[in-house]
């Protein structure tokens, strides 16, 4: 049984003298001077750990007295009232010994505080410590809670492929595929690792109505700040027959109840991380719930930003795209609250984001949250044949490849917009994790790839 189920019982199911069988590893052990040994065990479905009283009469006492932390092993026993801080705790009719630690010196996690930097060397045992444990089941609830928003508001997931002959954002950092031990394409022409499904999950947005694809993508880009990786999951709907009101509006939605679902389910692990981190993360939570927002134009953005006496590294002027200061400034400093910036030049956005009247600036939006800054971007998307063009030789993208996606504004074309949510910068939010390479399981960064 799941310790975390035997933590939630009542006192009446306590006394019903019933035995219960557990798994896990052991977080902590000590032997006593009395004839016992106090085990701490943890399964990993939550933050506690279930105590075991183990009685120097198991007959092989002897064998538990050697184990340590990291140890796995099977307990059956009886659940009684605890007499220590925690309201229940097993007492112990067989120990089983499952995996032994070879050497308890050397175990890499010890029953100690250790540092972030320190556990990415460890990343393969680092999901043994509450911190990183803590994180994945709020990284696993927002998971969940993505795929059953989409599906309760009648999105079909997409699977978009992870390989493409397509630039998705045109900036070039691609990986490119390559054999091994030749130098021939497998497809006879370049293919790369995907940057986004967005072009590809349009083409069905264009058939089946509201869509949305999920799952890795790839930034071949040389920077080593805490908000960046070379392998990052990405969700991304695409809703057929909208705006961009439409677009804010289901984005708002979204964060709201991926907020209300970690609180819903994950109160123990915000109050631990909040505490380690120095932030309220239930606040932060239940704020962003609120679905109470400000929403700005860039012009007027880059006005207020202009006229405070806020000294900025990087200078503010129309035309620019606006840094992580510039973001937190506004919403930290400023509205003080989630903010919508809308409408941004067309020059220093993608070519399939939809060209305003203005001719000068595109529908585009991005989401800043305090914290953080930046944590969605989407657009209504360009659904002029002509427009689309001559905005992809604008910013010098070649038609060739992309003739597929061009075929959606000639065949039956239809007003559409997304966005995409990259799922480590939300959960880096949710849990007030400072680096991005602590939010998910095995990091890819710049010069890094240990597993």
């Amino acid at each position: 049984m799941q310790i975390k189920k035997i933590l939630s019982f009542s006192q009446e199911q306590i006394s019903m003298n019933q035995s219960f069988s557990v798994s896990g590893f052991v977080k902590n052990f000590r032997a006593s001077k009395a004839g016992f040994a106090f085990i701490q065990l943890n399964d990993g479905t939550t933050l506690e750990n279930l105590q075991i009283i183990a009685n120097n009469t198991l007959e092989n006492y002897a064998d538990i007295s050697n184990l340590s932390p990291g140890c796995s092993i099977q307990i059956s026993g009886k659940l009684v009232p605890s007499k220590g801080k925690q309201s229940i705790e097993m007492q112990a009719d067989s120990v089983k010994l499952i995996g032994m630690v070879d050497n308890p010196a050397t175990y890499p996690i010890q029953p100690k505080e250790h540092t972030l930097e320190y556990l990415r060397e460890v990343a393969h045992l680092r999901p043994r410590t509450n911190t990183i444990s803590s994180i994945h089941r709020i990284r696993n609830i927002t998971s969940h809670a993505i795929t059953n928003f989409f599906n309760s508001n009648d999105f079909q997931w997409v699977h978009t492929p992870i390989l493409t002959s397509n630039d998705c954002e045109g900036a070039g950092e691609l990986f490119q595929i390559k054999m091994a031990n030749s130098d021939n394409d497998f497809f006879d022409k370049k293919t790369f690792l995907t940057v986004s499904g967005q072009l590809h999950v349009e083409s069905y947005c264009q058939s089946l109505g509201n869509v949305y694809t999920f799952g890795p993508t790839f930034r071949a880009e040389n920077s080593n700040t805490s908000r960046h990786l070379a392998e990052f999951w990405m969700v991304e709907p695409e809703l057929a027959f909208a705006n961009l009101d439409d677009c804010i509006n289901l984005a708002i939605d979204l964060l709201a109840n991926l907020a209300s679902e970690i609180l819903n389910k994950a109160k123990p692990e915000l109050e631990f991380l909040g505490q380690k981190n120095e932030t309220d993360l239930i606040e932060r939570l239940e704020n962003l719930a609120k679905k109470e927002v400000v929403k700005l134009t860039y012009t007027k953005a880059v006005e207020i930003l202009q006229a405070s006496k806020e000294k900025f590294e990087y200078e503010v002027k129309w035309g620019i795209d606006l840094q992580s200061e510039h973001e937190r400034y506004l919403c930290e400093k400023y509205t003080k609250q989630v903010t919508v910036i809308t409408d941004y030049p067309k020059d220093i956005k993608s070519f399939y984001m939809r060209l305003n009247d203005d001719d000068k600036t595109v529908a585009a939006m991005d989401i800043l949250v305090p914290g953080i800054g930046e944590i969605i971007g989407g657009s209504q998307r360009e659904e002029r044949y002509g427009t689309l063009l001559k905005r992809m030789k604008e910013q010098n993208i070649s038609p060739k490849g992309l003739e597929w996606y061009l075929d959606l504004r000639k065949y039956g074309s239809s007003n559409h917009a997304g966005f995409g949510l990259g799922l480590e910068r939300f959960i880096g939010y949710a849990t007030g994790t400072k680096n991005v390479r602590d939010v998910i399981p095995f990091p890819r960064t710049p010069g890094v790839i240990k597993y």
